[in-house]
């Protein structure tokens, strides 16, 4: 195994790898719910195998470790739980892969994180989670096999503090008087200018919380925003993917970000070492709006005290596109992958798990309520995350969600290229010509590595 993962260790060091936003999910047991998996008879006894999960989500380490316990205290199956750091999991997965315990669950984030890991998935087609999707689209499939399933659908946007927003509207400064007016670029950066020039009468400091560019915050922005030019460019040439992107919206990248940086509760050039949990916690204290991010932001920011009425979520519009009918950005790219090297009872014990995560009341309702998941399987428990409720409402009404692009991104070290000329140009040290050559020039260059 050592030496097949030194090999495909110095491909990644070569191709990148996509990490992305923060999210993942899974749970524990109950001795009441647990299917038998049909797997589990050809690979091994899954009573005499372990689990190892390298969990993929920082801020849901403690929920993992709850549901990990309380399946080991019922079943008597070991499970164990190690969360990479924010922005290193490929490197740690890399790291524990090399291991003789290897982790015998893991995630990859789409067909070119696959690409990578590809020769540790086991084939999951006859297994009974497989079984439990409600589409199988949900599945990462080749050559009529499954190497992945996804365990979590979700949504981001614009999160706005609907209580500092509405006393905007019902102020004599502002010119957009209801929240619900907001359907557009224009609109969206008149109120965001108009907080920010009377942030004192609004006891705020700025429209949008920190666009932090530390590496616990900077894939919301090199990854998460970067997926709009790159969905509208795709919409126009109906294409899913591509070798070399044209770039034809980056002028629309430059006016969101620049009213991220601009309209913002610090100055541009400090943005590099401001980190994920800052803008969390000036959104939560009531310093900030607007706070880009997801429907995994759930249970931090209603932790730290915030109520489902004072939460709202827009679209993020980049002044492209039919924006009126624009919904918010939804999809998933979290693939659970069970690791083929692993013993047949620890294959068998993880499928099992996995199994249970999903079918099992307790496993259910934790992936609702504790991590506030929407996953796509046949027993999921409705979820009480009001950004999922948004997001239906929203598709209910006949609102186009945004697609989940960014999985197509060549590679980490684009991510981190663009990530970069966005950090030069909000200090100044650099103008979004640099943006526009890691962007388009970038992607040629890093599509030609992975693919050559």
């Amino acid at each position: 195994m050592k030496k097949s993962t030194i090999k495909r260790a110095a491909a990644l060091a070569v191709a990148g790898m996509m990490t992305a936003t923060a999210l993942a999910g899974c749970g524990g047991s109950s001795s009441s719910g647990s299917s038998k998996d049909d797997s589990k008879n050809a690979a091994g006894n899954a009573k005499n195998g372990k689990v190892y999960y390298l969990n993929f989500k920082p801020e849901q380490d403690k929920d993992w470790q709850a549901l990990a316990k309380k399946y080991t205290d019922e079943t008597g199956v070991e499970v164990t739980v190690k969360t990479a750091a924010e922005g290193t999991y490929e490197s740690t997965l890399t790291a524990e892969m090399d291991k003789d315990n290897a982790p015998t669950l893991f995630q990859v984030n789409g067909p070119v994180g696959l690409a990578n890991w590809k020769d540790y998935c086991a084939d999951l087609s006859s297994s009974e989670i497989y079984k439990q999707l409600t589409s199988k689209d949900y599945a990462l499939e080749e050559d009529g096999k499954v190497y992945g399933i996804a365990y979590v659908i979700e949504t981001y946007g614009i999160i706005y503090n609907k209580t500092l927003l509405q006393k905007y509207c019902d102020s004599d400064f502002a010119s957009v008087k209801k929240i619900e007016d907001i359907n557009s670029f224009e609109k969206l950066k008149t109120v965001a200018d108009e907080i920010q020039k009377n942030k004192d009468k609004l006891g705020v400091k700025g429209a949008f919380t920190s666009a932090g560019m530390d590496s616990s915050s900077d894939w919301r922005f090199k990854t998460h925003l970067a997926n709009l030019p790159i969905y509208f460019e795709y919409k126009d040439k109906g294409i899913k993917s591509t070798d070399a992107i044209e770039g034809k919206y980056l002028e629309n990248y430059k006016n969101i970000w620049d009213l991220y940086i601009k309209d913002s509760t610090c100055d541009p050039a400090d943005l590099a070492s401001k980190k994920g949990t800052d803008a969390e916690t000036e959104f939560t204290s009531g310093e900030a709006v607007f706070f880009q991010n997801g429907s995994w932001e759930y249970s931090i920011v209603t932790k730290a005290g915030m109520k489902d009425d004072e939460l709202g979520m827009l679209p993020i519009y980049i002044g492209a596109g039919d924006e009126a009918n624009q919904g918010l950005c939804t999809g998933s790219e979290n693939y659970w992958c069970v690791n083929n090297k692993a013993s047949a009872d620890d294959q068998a014990a993880t499928l099992e798990f996995l199994n249970w995560c999903v079918t099992n009341k307790t496993g259910t309702s934790a992936l609702a309520d504790d991590m506030g998941f929407v996953i796509p399987f046949k027993n999921a428990k409705e979820a009480t995350n009001v950004f999922v409720k948004i997001d239906n409402e929203l598709t209910a009404a006949g609102k186009t969600p945004v697609s989940w692009n960014f999985t197509t991104m060549p590679s980490e070290d684009w991510k981190n290229g663009v990530g970069t000329a966005l950090t030069q140009y909000a200090a100044g040290t650099g103008d979004w010509d640099a943006v526009k050559t890691a962007f388009v020039q970038g992607w040629k260059t890093e599509y030609a590595k992975a693919n050559g």
